[in-house]
């Protein structure tokens, strides 16, 4: 048996949970007591609501602990290391006996996240260990061609993993067939879903995983330059992409005579882009990568003719090229066994909201809605009823409880008028206001327009001031009319994804959840009391004490009574801010 290892989670999700200090300690109390363990460090293996998470690992076996903190970590040291005596309290994960938490790992089948928290994303010889860079060897010892690499990703059915859904291996062949000095390929890494970290887990636990299958595709393509286009607010990834790079130049991974395969001449650079979320679309991220403002351009012609300098491009995204070195190492059949039959492999989806374990999962195509979020997300927090989930990020769509059973993949997601996108699952329980959670998107895409299409730039704008009027009691009849006639023109008549996919959250709310802009706009009531200027609070006779917490926290004193009698809330003055309603410890405030 080697030595015993300790190892922290030391992805973003970690370090935000205070990961750092943790490993931090750790370190002190290793010199200090001068004890005999490897420790190390890794990335985000997807339980984030674990976090932080540390790892040890000796003869008896593997024991994953959870919300370990700088108090935590002393008892565990002393314990598990010192005394050889493991703290089951603690434990979230072991091959040893039985967790609670073990049903957030059911069901995985990990190919994109294979080697996240695993190895330490820092060093290129662990991903060398678990098989990387393998595919780059075995082509220029077997001398496979790039007309086989292709249809081996044709034949394994992958679609891009970015949202839009297209065949990769026809991606590929489309650019292969366009001859050129130069040929580009690009990683889009501009993950801009609010609630979504898929691709920042990826670049921060396995840049190399995905710098390999930059190099497979170059390879295929005839590629001769490529480029990570990533999101400059994440420091972490861009920091680790940039050791893997130079780590794999080292190796002759990247450079001139690739693994010794004369002309085979292929480099990457990363390019930080300044979050812009309509930057996602490929020709508008191909417009900021040339020093242009990301601006979406008319289609054809296509990347794969025209694109970045106006030479052949193939663009997939962070999830897409991490999938491809698994394919050809494994073979096509191997992946294709997962999933459906228009949906083939694995999706990696982040889980948010109002979910007990909200983190990153990986499942089989065809998985249901209701399993991700009720077997592997542990269901709704506080129990709460399950109300919808919005699908595809803020360019997607709600999907009421009732429709839990929908099969997660292109096809039937996109039956519900929400889409796969990038795969962000933001939860919704009872609470939540549908027509407020329509108004929160729309917000966030009507900023990010670039105001190229007057439709885009106008049309939200006008539809989410008649959304902020409905949350606000000002709601008229039409409005719902106007909401859906709005919708259709922008998606008919955007350029871009960003415009044609913007108004999803309104027109499936609408769908699915009318009865609730009725509510708003006839009868001036949110269902979900959730919406502000909608609400009333009063006291309840039987059950107010006179005790004046509540006349007391009132930051306008907008409440009335004295000690021991009735209170009443003089409606013209209060502000509905819900103080008095937190503050009464006899339930005699109500909400309506």
């Amino acid at each position: 048996m080697e030595k015993t290892q300790v190892i922290v989670g030391l992805g973003s999700c970690g370090i935000a949970a205070g990961a750092n200090k943790v490993y931090n300690k750790i370190k002190a109390l290793k010199k200090v007591d001068n004890l005999d363990f490897e420790l190390k460090q890794t990335s985000c293996i997807g339980m984030c609501y674990r976090e932080p998470l540390v790892e040890i690992i000796d003869e008896s076996g593997s024991y994953l602990y959870g919300e370990i903190d700088e108090k935590k970590v002393v008892d565990l040291i002393d314990q598990h290391i010192v005394n050889q005596n493991p703290i089951k309290d603690y434990v979230v994960k072991t091959d040893l006996f039985k967790t609670k938490d073990d049903v957030f790992f059911e069901g995985q089948v990990k190919i994109a996240l294979r080697d996240c928290g695993y190895i330490n994303p820092e060093i290129i010889e662990e991903y060398e260990e678990r098989k990387g860079y393998e595919v780059i060897k075995k082509i220029a010892s077997e001398k496979i061609t790039p007309e086989s690499i292709i249809k081996t990703v044709y034949d394994s059915g992958i679609r891009g993993r970015g949202g839009g859904g297209f065949p990769t291996g026809l991606k590929w062949q489309f650019a292969r067939n366009n001859p050129s000095d130069e040929k580009f390929i690009i990683c889009n890494a501009d993950e801009g879903d609010p609630g979504a970290f898929m691709d920042r887990s990826l670049l921060e636990g396995d840049p190399h995983a995905i710098l390999e299958g930059m190099i497979i595709g170059a390879y295929a393509i005839g590629g001769t330059d490529g480029v990570i286009y990533c999101r400059a607010e994440y420091p972490l990834a861009i920091k680790r992409l940039n050791i893997a790079l130079g780590q794999a130049r080292e190796k002759g991974y990247l450079g001139e005579n690739i693994m010794g395969i004369k002309g085979f001449n292929f480099d990457i650079f990363v390019k930080e882009g300044a979050g812009a979320f309509v930057c996602g679309e490929e020709t508008a991220l191909i417009a900021s990568v040339e020093g242009e403002r990301g601006m979406p351009r008319k289609r054809p012609p296509f990347p794969a003719e025209s694109g970045l300098w106006n030479k052949p491009t193939n663009i997939n995204n962070v999830e897409t090229f991490a999938n491809i070195p698994w394919i050809i190492y494994n073979g096509a059949e191997a992946y294709a066994k997962y999933g459906t039959e228009k949906s083939k492999g694995t999706k990696v989806f982040a889980l948010t909201g109002k979910i007990k374990h909200g983190g990153l999962v990986e499942v089989p195509m065809g998985i249901t809605i209701h399993d991700v979020i009720f077997k592997l997300g542990g269901g709704i927090q506080n129990d709460k009823q399950f109300k919808a989930v919005q699908l595809g990020g803020p360019s997607g769509g709600c999907i009421p409880a009732y429709m839990a059973d929908t099969m997660v993949d292109y096809d039937s997601v996109n039956a519900t008028g929400a889409i796969m996108g990038s795969g962000g699952m933001v939860v919704m329980d009872e609470t939540i206001c549908m027509v407020d959670m329509s108004r929160f998107f729309l917000d966030f895409t009507q900023k990010e327009s670039c105001g190229k299409c007057t439709f885009c730039r106008i049309g939200t704008k006008r539809m989410l001031e008649i959304l902020t009027r409905i949350t606000e009691g000002e709601g008229k009849e039409g409005d719902i009319e106007k909401l859906e006639l709005l919708s259709y023109q922008i998606k008919d008549s955007s350029l871009c994804g960003l415009g044609q996919t913007a108004p999803n959250p309104v027109l499936t709310t609408i769908k699915y959840y009318r009865n609730e802009y009725e509510a708003h706009i006839r009868d001036k009531k949110c269902p979900a009391k959730s919406c502000k200027k909608l609400l009333t609070y009063e006291v309840i006779e039987e059950n107010c004490t006179g005790c004046t917490v509540c006349a007391k926290n009132c930051p306008v004193d907008a409440i009335d009574g004295e000690r021991k009698e009735l209170h009443f809330i003089r409606q013209d003055a209060c502000i509905k801010c819900g103080v008095c309603y937190d503050k009464c410890k006899f339930d005699a405030i109500k909400l309506s």
